[in-house]
């Protein structure tokens, strides 16, 4: 499926775990059906809430090919191959196509970081190594280092290059980007408590991690700005702010892991060096999910 000009709600999806420490791909299942019945408009997989960082590639592949195969056509599917190295990017985004993803997610390189040109390299070397629709990734808070306007103006004229998952939490980098946002180049909010402002900049939706609890929530909401409705879509907006600083008072994805396994959804099992929720934190996400009717 083209994402090329996909608007609303794409779930930054989690990868459930098994005791053992594998890929439960039973309780991944579940959560792909849930979200195509509940009128999400993408999934991202491999993403930061994916925990992909800490699986083997041979893991990214198979997760990939698992929800591919689940989906069967019926909504898009985002993969995130994203790596500090420039060549590993590449050969994982070329598999990743492979495997019939619909489109990539491309993180700036982290730890290591770059100087301006090496950024630009950087995305355009995968931009022009593969043929499906990517989405950049600006997350600063992760990876140290952000895309500057300039890198993103160029980036954005390239054919592949369909968008921008701005996660700085800066409105004023966001309004800089706007000005570069075209038919052929949109931006996702990355942050859930600022879905509404970054929409009222021109952005197309959300990559969401609050999605993966309440995704007729999320989806709703965006629908409500597209169609004219703002009030309504501000309104879920705040309304929804405890909720979503619950989802993220620990690191994501500690909190949304653990509200999955409050829905019955998978068990709160992480990759180290995360560690389960703590006691205060787990109390604050409860009353939370309460007051937003997620469990009784």
């Amino acid at each position: 499926m083209d994402i090329r000009g996909l608007e609303g709600s794409i779930v930054a999806l989690v990868t459930p775990f098994a005791e053992d420490g594998s890929i439960d791909f039973d309780a991944l299942g579940r959560l792909v059906d849930l979200h195509l019945g509940a009128g999400t408009d993408a999934l991202l997989v491999l993403g930061t809430t994916g925990e992909s960082s800490t699986m083997t590639h041979e893991e990214d592949d198979a997760v990939c090919e698992f929800v591919v195969r689940r989906v069967a056509g019926r909504m898009p599917v985002i993969a995130g191959s994203g790596s500090n190295s420039t060549e590993t990017m590449k050969e994982k985004s070329l598999r990743l196509q492979e495997l019939g993803a619909d489109g990539l997610l491309l993180i700036t390189p982290y730890y290591n970081k770059t100087n301006e040109e090496g950024m630009y390299r950087h995305f355009k070397t995968v931009l022009d190594a593969v043929d499906i629709p990517c989405i950049l990734y600006n997350v600063p808070g992760r990876t140290g280092c952000s895309i500057p306007e300039p890198v993103v103006e160029r980036l954005a004229r390239h054919p592949n290059a369909v968008a921008i998952k701005e996660a700085s939490g800066s409105i004023a980098y966001a309004s800089r980007i706007a000005r570069h946002l075209s038919d052929d180049f949109v931006m996702y909010s990355g942050n859930d408590d600022m879905v509404v402002p970054l929409l009222a900049l021109g952005a197309k939706g959300v990559i969401s991690v609050w999605a993966n609890v309440a995704p007729a929530t999320v989806h709703g909401m965006v629908t409500d700005w597209m169609e004219g409705r703002t009030d309504a879509a501000l309104a879920t907006q705040l309304s929804s702010l405890d909720l979503i600083d619950a989802l993220f008072c620990e690191v994501n994805p500690i909190p949304v892991k653990a509200a999955l396994e409050k829905m019955g959804y998978g068990r709160a099992i992480y990759r180290q060096p995360l560690d389960c929720i703590s006691q205060t934190a787990d109390a604050r996400l409860t009353t939370a999910m309460k007051e937003a009717g997620l469990v009784g």
